[in-house]
C-alpha cells in the first residue's frame, strides 16, 4: 500500500513513520496488510457463525431412560450438546408438547397397542405410548441440559389431531411451526442438527430443512435412535437423498 505524505514522519495505523527529506510516497510494509487481511478473515468468521443455528430436538424427559418413550441411550447426548451450544451464535430447542389424548396416543384408540399404525387424514401414523403431555415432568427438558443457552423454544404437537415430528412442519406437511420465519429474520442459512431421535424428529427436520433451502448437517453423536423395524436406516438414506451432511 503507498500513502503520499508531505512531511518528515506520519502516522499510520497507530505508528510514527519515518521518511527521509524530500520524499513523497510511504510505503507501508506487508505486516500492515497481513494485520489487515487477518481482520477481514476474524469478520467473515463471525459472520458465517452468524449465519448458523443450532438445532437440539427434544431432549425431554420422557425420551430419556426412565421415560415412558425411552430412547436407548438419549440422555447419553446431553454433554456434548451443552459443549456445542457454546459455540453457536444462535440456538433453538424443540420440545414435543402434546395435550392428554393426543390422536397419535395408542390411548386414543380402542384396541390399539403402542408402535402399531392408524390412518390419519394425514396419511401414515405411527401410535405411541402417552408422552410429552403439557406440563408433566416426561415433557420438561433433561435436567441437565443448559437451557439458559437458548434464544428459542419451539413447542409442537400441540394439536390434538395432528402429530408433529418436524420442526418446521406439523405431520400434514403443510402447517408450520414458525421456526422457518425466526432463522430467515436474523439471515440464518446453515443449520446444524442434533437430538432426539434420529430416525423420527431429527430426520424429518433435516429433511425439511434441506427442502426449504439451508446447509444442513446432522451430528450422529450427538444423537440417538429408536430404530422401529429398520426406520433408523431409512431416515439416514432419507437424508442422504435430500442432501443433508451426516457426521459422527
Amino acid at each position: 500500500m503507498v500513502v503520499k505524505i508531505s512531511r518528515r514522519s506520519v502516522m499510520v495505523g497507530g505508528t510514527l513513520a519515518s521518511v527521509s527529506a524530500g520524499a513523497h510516497f510511504l510505503t507501508i510494509s506487508s505486516s500492515k496488510a497481513s494485520k489487515s487481511a487477518m481482520t477481514q478473515n476474524q469478520e467473515n468468521e463471525e459472520m458465517d457463525k452468524k449465519s448458523e443455528a443450532l438445532i437440539v430436538i427434544d431432549v425431554q424427559n420422557d425420551f430419556c431412560p426412565g421415560g415412558s418413550l425411552a430412547v436407548p441411550g438419549g440422555d447419553e447426548i446431553v454433554p456434548l450438546v451443552n459443549k456445542m451450544m457454546t459455540d453457536y451464535a444462535t440456538i433453538v430447542l424443540t420440545q414435543d408438547w402434546h395435550p392428554a389424548g393426543h390422536s397419535s396416543f395408542a390411548t386414543s384408540h380402542e384396541g390399539k397397542v403402542p408402535f402399531s399404525m392408524v390412518k390419519m387424514p394425514y396419511g401414515d401414523q405411527v401410535l405411541w405410548p402417552d408422552h410429552c403431555v403439557q406440563g408433566s415432568n416426561g415433557a420438561a427438558f433433561h435436567q441437565d441440559l443448559q437451557t439458559d443457552h437458548a434464544d428459542l423454544i419451539i413447542r409442537k404437537g400441540a394439536n390434538p389431531a395432528i402429530d408433529s415430528y418436524s420442526s418446521f412442519f406439523e405431520n400434514d406437511r403443510s402447517t408450520p411451526t414458525g421456526l422457518k420465519g425466526y432463522l430467515d429474520i436474523l439471515g440464518i442459512r446453515k443449520l446444524t442438527i442434533v437430538g432426539l431421535a434420529t430416525d423420527y424428529c431429527v430426520r424429518y427436520s433435516a429433511v425439511d430443512a434441506a427442502r426449504l433451502g439451508y446447509e444442513v448437517e446432522v451430528i450422529l453423536s450427538a444423537c440417538r435412535a429408536i430404530d422401529l423395524d429398520g426406520s433408523l436406516k431409512a431416515a439416514l438414506d432419507d437424508m442422504q437423498v435430500h442432501g443433508v451432511k451426516v457426521h459422527n
